[in-house]
């Protein structure tokens, strides 16, 4: 059994082709400008968007972290168990639960329904996050159902693990997509909780695996938006066999609806996507010292 947040068709961004994208539940890192927040913790959880709530109580009813005060909904977060009995009766949606138990049989029967669109396409089905490799027995009887299928396989990670676990799926994965979101060690340690050695000790024992890779490096306002750090990351991925493009990827603002769902802080709430005309300066930078740079 795997934790799931959510599978999506007809995916364009996360690989070649069209694709289904399961995101797995629970993350390793914790990146100040996420935007699946919902994603990092492994449990599930109770998402509340109050714009939605019509205070109708029924929620009150099945769970006493839920109270209705003068016609309006009140939630306690720090009693709700995120069961998800509120959720499951709350027929406006402002109530949802966020994680689900899924085997490899549930994700084949939802994934395989676009089989048509995959092998027309070029596409395929990829793993995402959270951070998939914190799954490994689950992601890779699923890559390995996948590829009985004759499916396309491809992940999206951190790659912030021992590398045997990746070593471990690697049969039966078709590509790799990795994030190298700065270079300096302190940096990345201050803005994702975590330090960047291993990081780049993987992308470059993968490089050496004959795998096909894709770098990415989410270009977040105030944080790594700088020819010199770009320039850096492509200077070192630039030079490794495998790499198919490294590609950089703006600002998403998208997910901060969630923030306010789940009641935690979003640091970059007022955060706003660079212009193109500065991302292109970005990636002109990374061309300095890596053929192919694109921009996402």
């Amino acid at each position: 059994m795997g934790v799931l947040t959510a599978i999506q068709r007809f995916s364009l961004h996360d690989g070649p082709g069209i694709r289904s994208t399961v995101f797995f539940k629970g993350c390793n890192m914790r990146c100040a400008w996420c935007h699946n927040p919902e994603t990092l913790r492994v449990e599930p959880e109770v998402l509340y968007y109050r714009s939605k709530c019509v205070g109708c109580g029924a929620c009150a009813q099945v769970c006493p972290s839920h109270r209705v005060e003068e016609g309006k909904m009140v939630y306690d977060r720090a009693l709700c168990g995120d069961h998800g009995a509120c959720a499951q009766v709350c027929f406006s949606g402002a109530l949802e639960i966020c994680g689900k138990e899924s085997t490899v049989q549930d994700v084949l029967h939802e994934v395989m329904q676009d089989a048509d669109y995959y092998a027309q396409s070029g596409g395929g089905v990829t793993l995402s996050g959270g951070e998939v490799l914190l799954q490994p027995q689950f992601a890779a009887q699923l890559l390995s159902a996948l590829h009985q299928q004759g499916i396309h396989t491809a992940i999206e990670s951190n790659l912030n693990v021992d590398f045997s676990v990746l070593e471990a799926l690697l049969p039966d994965l078709d590509l790799v997509m990795c994030d190298l979101k700065l270079w300096d060690e302190d940096a990345h340690r201050k803005w994702t909780g975590a330090g960047n050695a291993r990081i780049l000790e993987n992308i470059a024992r993968l490089s050496s695996s004959g795998k096909p890779f894709i770098v990415r490096t989410p270009v977040i306002p105030g944080v790594n938006d700088k020819e010199e750090e770009i320039s850096a990351i492509a200077g070192f991925i630039g030079r490794l066999p495998g790499l198919v493009y490294y590609e950089l990827l703006n600002f998403n603002p998208l997910g901060g609806s969630k923030y306010q769902a789940l009641d935690v802080e979003n640091v970059f709430a007022d955060a706003r996507p660079l212009p193109e005309e500065r991302m292109q300066a970005l990636a002109a930078a990374g061309q300095a010292v890596c053929p192919s740079v694109r921009v996402g």
